[in-house]
């Protein structure tokens, strides 16, 4: 065979390509696999404690107990998969679940929806007890409000002190962060003096340490000088505290509708990203503040709104392969019973329990509908603001892996063990795409708790170090060498 370009032509002609090729690669590295928080929970900076998490926790538990003390109230009160089928005679349920503790996987082959409520249930529980809240960002924002100078210097000292003691004592969650004023031409003065007065004083009391995965949250963002102007801040606090450089990271909040489309017509996403210098780690989007701009009445500003599923498509069009995570907003509506039993007080009546009842059940069936809706639409992380969403936020999310684990384990077993050629499996055809897929699926599903890293092993057919690479290409190049 012969060949009319020579290998020094072949050089010149590529090197163009090989140089766009691996500008490319650095504007969309892909997804890290590392593990991101399911969750955001806000809460206002004046009330934030270093065990806040843990009496979050605490208060979540007592909401689970009170309206939900069993797993087969909890499914039917969130409508779970299979509920509708759980029995309801006592003798029966009991049987049931005896079955469940001493046998699940026989219980899993005879009654699926039960033992999906059963462990969902459970895990919930347990991740309550373990871990309640995954992310928390201490508030300086919405939830905290405009306040004279003195009292916010105040707050962030005490937040900071706060944080600081939290780290020494392993009482924070294992992300958290602060959200700042936006820096608008009215309050970006304000903003500026929190996060140095916030930070100094976090480094100076921790002996320059910073938390594990601490960010800095900006909200309302309308234009690229405001993130630029935040990493700028951010890299000036680093040389004056003299941490490492590149160790203050963090987060845009999309939540303007001049944040997704500038008023040249662009899509301002990429333009916003680009800003950051490499500091955004993550995009939250607000929903409220969105829908709002949209001139949207207050009775339709909801997750659910399709203003809010165009933004989040442009959201994931934009920055799909940089590696940057993708929050969506809260449910605003919160789970709590409307009437409460005074100390000393007349006890509650039959139908007052009965409708604290329904007015808590009925709030949790909302936001686990909003969580699956994010879920199924690839917004895995999520904003919680009162401590009795917590166990809906797990439940829907555990829900949400559970469901199609036997599925997504027959295709990334039967994918791999064909080596990336085309399989069909049932109805479902998989090519070389879906295989990283697959395995996201399994990596989220062990870090968000819905499964253990050994049930992960035993179901996916793949070693633990295989799924630690967090690469399908490299394992299927592994398996193909031997």
């Amino acid at each position: 065979m012969t060949s009319s370009l020579s290998d020094a032509s072949l050089t010149e002609l590529t090197e163009p390509l090989r140089q766009a090729n691996e500008e490319f690669s650095h504007h969309y590295p892909g997804e890290t696999g590392r593990r991101q928080p399911v969750h955001t929970v806000y809460g206002g900076a004046h009330l934030f404690k270093s065990d806040s998490a843990k009496r979050l926790g605490s208060l979540a538990r007592r909401s689970l107990d009170q309206f939900a003390p069993d797993f087969m109230t909890f499914a039917r009160a969130l409508e779970l998969p299979g509920s509708i089928d759980l029995p309801e005679d006592f003798d029966e349920a009991n049987e049931l679940a005896s079955l469940l503790k001493t046998d699940p996987e026989q219980a899993r082959k005879e009654h699926k929806s039960a033992w999906l409520a059963y462990t969902i249930y459970r895990r919930v529980v347990e991740k309550l007890q373990r871990e309640p809240v995954e992310d928390f960002r201490i508030d300086f924002e919405d939830g905290y409000g405009n306040r004279p100078d003195d009292e916010e210097d105040g707050h962030a000292v005490s937040a900071a002190a706060e944080t600081a003691e939290g780290s020494k004592n392993g009482t924070l969650p294992p992300f958290i962060g602060i959200r700042i004023k936006p820096f608008n031409e009215e309050l970006r003065a304000r903003s500026f003096r929190t996060l140095d007065i916030f930070v100094s004083t976090l480094l100076e009391l921790s002996k320059g340490r910073l938390p594990q995965n601490f960010v800095v949250t900006l909200p309302k963002i309308t234009i690229p000088e405001q993130v630029s102007t935040l990493a700028a801040l951010l890299a000036q606090l680093e040389k004056q505290t003299g941490i490492e450089e590149g160790s203050l990271k963090f987060e845009m909040m999309i939540e303007t509708t001049q944040s997704i489309i500038n008023h040249r017509g662009q899509i301002n996403l990429p333009l916003l990203l680009a800003a950051s210098e490499g500091r955004c780690v993550a995009a939250h989007f607000g929903t409220y503040d969105y829908t709002a701009g949209c001139n949207i009445t207050a009775a339709h500003q909801h997750m659910l709104h399709p203003a809010c599923d165009f933004a989040k498509h442009m959201m994931q069009v934009s920055f799909a392969g940089t590696g940057i995570w993708l929050s969506d907003g809260a449910t605003n509506i919160m789970p709590v019973a409307p009437h409460r039993f005074v100390e000393g007080g007349p006890a509650l009546t039959a139908e007052q329990i009965d409708e604290n009842r329904e007015v808590v059940h009925r709030a949790w069936r909302l936001h686990y509908s909003h969580v699956q809706h994010s879920l199924t639409n690839a917004f895995y992380q999520g904003w919680d603001l009162h401590p009795a969403q917590l166990p809906t936020r797990y439940a829907a999310v555990y829900a949400f892996f559970l469901e199609s684990l036997e599925a997504a384990s027959e295709r990334l077993k039967n994918f791999v063990e064909k080596a990336a050629k085309a399989t069909l499996v049932g109805d479902v055809f998989d090519d070389a795409a879906t295989g990283q897929g697959l395995l996201n699926y399994f990596l989220r599903a062990i870090n968000c708790g819905a499964i253990t890293e050994a049930e992960a092993v035993e179901l996916s057919g793949l070693t633990l170090e295989e799924l630690h690479s967090a690469s399908f290409v490299k394992i299927l190049k592994n398996r193909q060498a031997l």
